[in-house]
C-alpha cells in the first residue's frame, strides 16, 4: 500500500466510514490542489471538490462500504466538479470505489481511484454534436429553417442563446453581395435555454443593423471567428452605441461571445453569434466545433440559395409564359388559379390559356409537363406556343392533340437522342366552346377529365376517352361532344390539385366534385372554394384549376341565309347583310360587309359545292362566314394586271382586321372580323 500510494501516477484516495480523507497519494493532491494527506483524519469529499455530482460519488464510496464489492461492477461513474486547482471551470472526474479488508475480511474503508476525462469528455460531447449536425442541420431547401435548424443543434449543448443572420441578397437567391461601413443583416432564426427567447433584439424576419465595429462585421470582414469576454473594448464599444443590446446584455448577464462567419464556396453569407452567460467561457475547442457546425449550416444554406434562385428564375419564366390576363371574349366567363409546387421543390410544367377562335368561339386549355425547375418551365412555354399556334388553323381537338403529339416526340429527339418522348410526361386536355351552338368538343391526352356543371349545380365527370400522354406516338385520340345549357360550368384542372402522397386520387376527385356543385357563383368564387376544400395542405405538383362558365349567343345576335348556287344571288345576299347591319345599327360597316360579302359567295358558287351558307354574327366585332362542302382551301394569291380575277381573298385581307379558313367534318368555313366602330 506504501508503494501503490508513493510511486502511482493514478489519483488515489482513502476514505474511513464516515467517508473521511485519511490518506491520498500526490497525483490526487496535485488533482484538488491541497497538500497530500497522510494517516491523518482529513476532510470529507464535497469539502474538497465541489458540485452537483459529488454527491454521486460519496453514495459510491457509501456502497462500496455496505456490499464489501467494488463500486461500480461494470462501468466507470463520471461526475463533474470543481477544485481549488481551477476553481473557474467545471471538470469531468471518472471515479470507482473499492473496499479495504483488515485481517479479518471486515471492511474498514474505502479506496477511490480518479481520472480526469475533462478532454476525452469534452471530444466525446463535440464528436456527438457534430453527428447529431450532419443529420439535423439541412433536412430542407428553406433558408429559415436551415438556420433555425443550425440554432437548435447548439443551443444548450454549445451556447446559451444563438442568432443567425443572412444578408439580404442570400434571401433573394443572389450572390452575396460587398458590405462596407455598418451592415444590414436579416435575422433568419434565435434559440434560447429560455422559454420564448426574451434574449431577441430581432425577431425572425427583422433587419438587424451591425456597425463596423462590431464582432459580427468584423469578422464577417476577416472571415475569421472569435471569442470575446464581456468586458472586451471591442464589446463595449459595441454596446456603448446600441442601449437597447446593452440592456439585454445587463439582465442576461451575458459573459462570453463567439462571432462565427457563415461562409461557403468563398462567399460570406452572413454570421452566427454564439453566446454564454454562465462563468464558463468558450475554448478553442468550442471555437472550432462552431465552426464545423457553421460550416455545415453554410453549405446547406448556399445550397438552399441557389435553389431559391433557380426556383425563382423558373417561376418568373413560367409566369411570364401563362396568361397575363384573359383575352377579350364574349363565349364564356373566366376564373383562374395557378400554385407552384410546395416543399421545396419549385416550378413545374404547369400551363393553362384562353385562346379566341373564329366564329365567336373560344378553346380552353390546361396542360402539365411532368418534373420541375427551368427545364419544365421552359418545355411547358414551347407546348403552349405550338398549341396557340395549332389553334389559330382551327383544328379539332382530336386532331390538334395529334399535332402535339408528333411535336412532343421531335422535342424529346432534339433535345437527347437517348430519351423516350414519353419520359416528358406531357399531358394536356384541349377544348372548344361554341357559344352559337352550346356545344363543347373537348379531347384530352392522359389528363385528368373535365367537370362539367350544369346550371341546377349537378356536378358530372364528362364521360371522355382518356387518351395516352403527349410523346406516345402511332396512339390515337378522340374527342367528344355535349350540349351545354346556358350558365353551365366548365373545369378543367390538373392533377396536383386531386393527387398527394396522402390521399387516394378518387378521393380527390370526388373532393372535386363535390366542392364543384354550386349554383348562382362566380367563377373566382367557385375557384376558391374549390382551393380552399380541394387543394392539398402540402402539395409537391403545381395546381392548375380554369373554371368557365358559359354563355349563349342569342338568336338576335346571329343571322344566317342559305345560298343557293347561281350567281344572280349574290346581289340578293349583299342586299340582305346591308338590311341586318341596319337592324343592328351598324350603317358603318355595311359598305366594307357589302364587298365582303360579294367576294366570299361569289367565290364559294364559283369553286366549291353546296350547300353554301352565308352566317353574320355580331360579337365583339362583325364576322362574316361563308361555309360550303368543298375540302380545298382557299389560297389568296396576288393577281396580274391581265388577269379578270384573283383579287377576292386580297380585298377582303385589306378590309378586314382577321380573315381565316377552318375545316368541319362536312367542308369547310371561311370567315373575316371587322373591328365595330364603338370597340376600336
Amino acid at each position: 500500500m506504501d508503494w501503490l500510494f508513493s510511486h502511482s501516477p493514478m489519483p488515489l484516495a482513502v476514505y474511513d466510514a464516515d467517508l473521511h480523507c485519511v490518506r491520498e497519494n500526490a497525483a490526487m493532491a496535485r488533482l484538488i490542489g491541497r497538500p497530500s494527506q497522510t494517516d491523518a483524519r482529513g476532510p470529507r469529499l464535497s469539502e474538497m471538490i465541489y458540485g452537483p455530482d459529488v454527491a454521486a460519488w460519496e453514495d459510491c464510496m457509501r456502497q462500496a462500504l455496505a456490499i464489501g464489492e467494488p463500486v461500480p461492477t461494470a462501468e466507470v461513474v463520471e461526475v463533474v466538479g470543481r477544485t481549488a486547482v481551477d476553481p473557474g471551470h467545471d471538470r469531468i472526474f471518472a471515479v470507482s470505489a473499492s473496499p479495504l479488508r483488515d485481517q479479518r475480511g471486515q471492511v474498514f474503508a474505502v479506496c477511490t481511484a480518479v481520472d480526469d476525462v475533462t478532454e476525452q469528455y469534452r471530444a466525446r460531447e463535440r464528436l456527438a454534436l457534430h453527428n447529431r449536425a450532419s443529420t439535423h442541420i439541412g433536412t430542407t431547401l428553406d433558408l429559415m429553417r436551415t438556420a433555425q435548424e443550425l440554432a437548435d443543434t447548439a443551443v444548450p449543448r454549445l451556447c446559451d442563446w444563438i442568432t443567425v443572420d443572412l444578408l439580404d441578397t442570400v434571401l433573394n437567391g443572389d450572390e452575396p453581395s460587398a458590405f462596407t461601413g455598418s451592415v444590414a443583416l436579416r435575422r433568419m432564426a434565435n434559440q434560447s435555454i429560455l422559454e420564448g427567447a426574451p434574449e431577441a433584439v430581432r425577431l425572425p424576419g427583422e433587419v438587424d443593423f451591425y456597425p463596423p465595429q462590431s464582432p459580427a462585421v468584423r469578422c464577417m470582414a476577416t472571415g475569421q471567428s472569435a471569442v470575446y469576454s464581456a468586458p472586451d473594448p471591442t464589446i463595449q464599444s459595441w454596446l456603448a452605441i446600441d442601449p437597447v443590446r446593452a440592456e439585454r446584455f445587463r439582465t442576461y448577464k451575458f459573459q462570453s461571445i463567439m462571432p462565427v462567419p457563415i461562409c461557403a464556396r468563398g462567399a460570406v453569407l452572413g454570421v452566427t453569434i454564439f453566446f454564454r452567460r454562465t462563468t464558463e467561457p468558450f475554448t478553442d475547442g468550442d471555437r472550432l466545433l462552431a465552426e464545423e457546425l457553421v460550416a455545415l449550416a453554410a453549405v446547406c444554406l448556399d445550397n438552399a440559395r441557389r435553389f431559391t434562385r433557380e426556383r425563382t428564375a423558373a417561376l418568373t419564366l413560367q409566369r411570364s409564359l401563362l396568361p397575363r390576363r384573359m383575352p377579350p371574349q364574349l363565349a364564356v366567363d373566366i376564373a383562374s388559379r395557378y400554385f407552384p409546387a410546395g416543399g421545396g421543390t419549385g416550378a413545374g410544367g404547369d400551363w393553362f390559356d384562353v385562346i379566341p377562335l373564329s366564329g365567336a368561339r373560344v378553346a380552353l386549355v390546361v396542360g402539365d409537363v411532368v418534373g420541375h425547375g427551368i427545364s419544365a418551365a421552359a418545355s411547358m412555354g414551347r407546348l403552349r406556343t405550338a398549341v396557340r399556334t395549332l389553334a389559330d388553323v382551327d383544328l379539332p381537338p382530336d386532331e390538334l392533340l395529334t399535332h402535339l403529339d408528333d411535336l412532343v416526340s421531335c422535342l424529346a429527339a432534339e433535345d437527347d437522342a437517348h430519351v423516350d418522348a414519353a419520359e416528358l410526361g406531357a399531358t394536356c386536355t384541349y377544348g372548344i366552346y361554341d357559344p352559337v351552338s352550346r356545344r363543347f368538343s373537348v379531347a384530352r391526352a392522359g389528363h385528368p377529365p373535365p367537370v362539367i356543371v350544369a346550371p341546377d349545380g349537378t356536378a358530372e365527370y364528362l364521360q371522355l376517352p382518356e387518351g395516352p400522354p403527349l410523346g406516345l406516338g402511332s396512339l390515337p385520340f378522340e374527342s367528344a361532344e355535349i350540349e351545354l345549357a346556358k350558365g353551365s360550368f366548365i373545369a378543367l384542372y390538373t392533377d396536383g390539385l386531386i393527387t398527394t402522397r396522402e390521399r387516394d386520387i378518387d378521393d380527390g376527385l370526388e373532393r372535386l366534385r363535390s366542392a364543384l356543385a354550386q349554383t348562382s357563383v362566380s367563377p373566382d368564387v367557385l375557384c376558391d372554394r374549390i382551393i380552399e376544400s380541394v387543394l392539398p395542405e402540402h402539395s409537391s405538383d403545381d395546381v392548375t384549376l380554369l373554371i368557365a362558365r358559359t354563355r349563349t349567343m342569342t338568336s338576335n345576335r346571329v343571322r344566317v341565309r342559305d345560298i343557293p348556287v347561281d350567281p344572280a344571288v349574290v346581289a340578293d345576299a349583299r342586299a340582305w347583310a346591308a338590311q341586318q347591319l341596319a337592324e343592328w345599327e351598324l350603317r358603318d360597316e355595311v359598305d366594307v360587309t357589302e364587298l365582303v360579302v360579294s367576294e366570299l359567295v361569289t367565290n364559294a358558287i364559283r369553286y366549291a359545292h353546296p350547300p353554301i351558307q352565308l352566317r353574320l354574327i355580331r360579337d365583339r366585332t362583325l364576322i362574316c362566314e361563308v361555309s360550303d362542302s368543298s375540302i380545298t382551301a382557299p389560297h389568296m394569291r396576288r393577281a396580274r394586271i391581265c388577269d379578270e380575277g384573283g383579287r377576292g381573298l386580297l380585298l377582303v385581307a385589306q378590309l378586314t382586321q382577321r380573315w381565316g379558313t377552318r375545316h368541319t367534318r362536312s367542308g369547310k368555313t371561311i370567315w373575316c372580323e371587322q373591328f365595330l366602330v364603338d370597340d376600336c
